[in-house]
């Protein structure tokens, strides 16, 4: 057995990201052409027993034409007008398609904000789950209408990663509006040759993947990538394909050989550190010695006070943290036990020495190792 079909046998869920450039064919109007063919693929592909969600690009570029914008909108409130006329117009066309196969579809629409917040996180997978229970496919979005800089994604690329995550599905299709991963940018080096399998998304594939390249997108090859390394890392596949090929999910989930294959991570993340990990933002640095560095590298063993040498930030208790060593370079995060004040209090000391000098304990560990990533 192949490792495409190796990979696929135990699948039963799936994510599809969908980009701007696929969607609207690189023009203002959606191509419903397009979305009739997913359509019906999603269908054929739960025929077989698979769950099937969407993340979907193309409100802003749906609705960027009726406000008479000739390019992508340069400001926020502009996107936030456009998307708030094209959403609806997004909807009834998904709506219009699966209807045809006798699927209903519901929409829900995300900020970075309902995804850093623990509850929210897990409201919003209590309802996908039920909807999914349903037979429902959900439509998902980044809600661009309310989206500033400080809670949007940045790319659906992004979200679809989160999204994995979030349902634990085994596998990420990422539609673009070119084959997959190239070793160079096939749309100037005519030599450029295909990327079929990645088996670890290492620096060297980063710097080959380029910016975008579309008029209507906002992720070029290295969000893709970036996406896929961060559903690999909780344990799903990424197949990275062109969206405007005749029955390209399809051909996907068939096993046969299109677009760039990444393979998840043989040890994964579980779901609660993918989110510390790729979730929250982190608001703040907790600089650590060499020796604390080695052990939570080596041995997964909690931050304590004594390897601390530095912190930087203002952040409170329960906020998320970038764990850099002596050179400053991060390797890790986790949600710390003590505000930034009290964190440079005590760095240095032992643990015995909190209660003394704060007045106060919560505990031995600066940041828990169950709070602990390494990234």
């Amino acid at each position: 057995m192949d490792i495409r079909h190796q990979t696929l046998k135990d699948i039963r869920r799936i994510v599809i990201k969908i980009g701007s450039q696929v969607l609207t064919s690189g023009d203002q109007e959606l191509d419903r052409g397009f979305v009739a063919s997913l359509a019906s693929q999603v269908a054929e592909a739960r025929s077989k027993g698979l769950e099937m969600l969407i993340v979907t690009s193309g409100a802003v570029a749906a609705g960027r034409g009726a406000l008479g914008l000739t390019s992508r909108p340069k400001t926020i409130p502009q996107k936030q007008a456009a998307a708030a006329i094209g959403q609806s117009r997004l909807m009834r066309a998904y709506e219009d398609a699966f209807a045809a196969h006798g699927i209903n579809v519901a929409q829900l629409l995300l900020t970075r904000g309902d995804l850093a917040d623990r509850t929210r996180y897990l409201n919003a997978r209590a309802t996908l789950e039920t909807l999914l229970e349903c037979g429902v496919v959900p439509i998902i979005n980044e809600n661009d209408t309310v989206a500033v800089e400080e809670i949007k994604f940045g790319d659906n690329d992004n979200l679809s990663a989160l999204v994995t995550n979030l349902v634990d599905a085994g596998m990420l299709i990422i539609l673009t509006d070119i084959d997959g991963l190239y070793d160079a940018d096939p749309r100037n080096n005519p030599d450029a040759r295909l990327i079929s399998l990645v088996k670890a998304v290492t620096r060297d594939l980063e710097r080959i993947a380029g910016g975008s390249g579309s008029a209507v997108g906002t992720g070029g090859m290295a969000t893709k990538l970036a996406a896929a390394k961060k559903a690999g890392k909780s344990g799903a596949v990424t197949v990275i394909a062109n969206g405007t090929n005749a029955g390209i999910v399809s051909r996907v989930i068939c096993g046969e050989e299109v677009g760039t294959l990444v393979l998840a991570e043989t040890a994964s993340l579980t779901s609660r550190k993918h989110w510390i990990a790729y979730s929250l933002r982190p608001q703040g640095k907790i600089f650590v010695d060499s020796g604390a560095s080695d052990v939570l590298r080596r041995e997964g063993r909690s931050l304590l006070p004594s390897g601390v040498t530095a912190v930087e930030g203002n952040f409170n208790r329960g906020a998320c943290v970038r764990i850099c060593d002596h050179s400053g370079g991060e390797f890790a995060r986790g949600i710390t036990d003590y505000a930034s004040s009290e964190v440079s209090m005590v760095l240095g000391r032992r643990s015995s020495e909190i209660e003394e000098i704060l007045g106060f304990r919560y505990g031995d560990e600066i940041v828990h190792r169950d709070n602990l990533v390494l990234l």
